[in-house]
């Protein structure tokens, strides 16, 4: 699933080449992926219409209009929003088609259909739709992710902290991926105990969480799988990552082989060197 650094990077793309032209025709081609409202009134809402600007609230993208509404998208496992010429044959994993003024297409490309959109009519607060926005956690770069909040918020959490990390509400835009690398660059194993953690190491690991976050928008996100810029090329972090997909391959820093296993459901990697696990 996308993380912080890839819809970042799409939000950067849609702010750079979306505002401006209007929309002049909306294809639903999946009914599923409109989540709100229902039948054409989506459509309706969005034709005439153009960005003024896209915001990003953890894992979701959130479009302005002039006309006073929000269209939020949230990506999913495969999710992709393609920036293209509408003169372009549409993809068979092709949910939701906005075509707008000078031929240019937004395109949302699914092939799971885990995807959703919603259209928050003006006045009301996308909160007040988008529901998941309500439990989410401080933004990792922002000042209420503190190292207060960071030390308080695990104090009490007998969940091994690789799941903590990816509970949205206590800091969003963590998936899979950054929490991983986060816990190898603070020499955490990912099994241990959110309320075993010193003081230091959770200085350490929020420090770590930031670090990677920043690299990965730098490279333009992951791409192991599915994720795609606006213009569909692939993200780079995953040339310099440390220990996430290397299963097998030696530590970038001791040569011991990086491990995979299963916590919660998910997978987590780590170095058994680099991240002793505790007794």
């Amino acid at each position: 699933m996308p993380e912080l650094p890839e819809v970042e990077t799409v939000r950067r793309d849609l702010q750079r080449l979306t505002l401006g032209p209007r929309i002049l025709a909306v294809e639903v081609l999946l009914a599923r992926t409109i989540a709100y409202p229902a039948g054409e009134t989506f459509g309706r809402g969005l034709i005439g219409a153009c960005f003024t600007r896209w915001q990003r609230r953890g894992k979701y993208l959130l479009g302005s209009l002039d006309s006073g509404a929000v269209l939020g998208v949230h990506l999913r496992m495969t999710g992709q929003l393609l920036w293209v010429q509408g003169s372009m044959p549409l993809s068979a994993y092709t949910r939701v088609r906005l075509a707008f003024e000078e031929g240019w297409d937004l395109r949302f490309v699914d092939q799971r259909t885990f995807g959703q959109m919603w259209l928050v009519p003006p006045g009301v607060g996308p909160e007040e739709v988008m529901t998941p926005l309500r439990s989410l956690g401080p933004e990792p770069f922002s000042p209420a992710f503190s190292e207060a909040y960071f030390q308080a918020a695990l104090q009490k959490s007998r969940r091994p902290i690789k799941t903590a990390l990816l509970d949205q509400s206590l800091v969003a835009g963590i998936g899979n991926i950054y929490a991983d690398e986060a816990l190898f660059l603070s020499g955490i194993h990912p099994v241990t105990p959110a309320l075993q953690l010193s003081d230091a190491a959770k200085v350490r690991l929020r420090e770590a969480l930031i670090e990677v976050l920043r690299a990965g928008l730098e490279q333009r996100g992951t791409t192991l799988r599915d994720y795609r810029d606006l213009r569909g090329l692939n993200g780079n972090y995953q040339g310099q990552a440390w220990v996430y997909g290397r299963e097998g391959d030696p530590c970038r820093v001791c040569d011991a082989p990086i491990r995979r296993i299963k916590l919660a459901g998910r997978s987590a990697h780590f170095c058994p060197r680099c991240q002793p696990q505790q007794s």
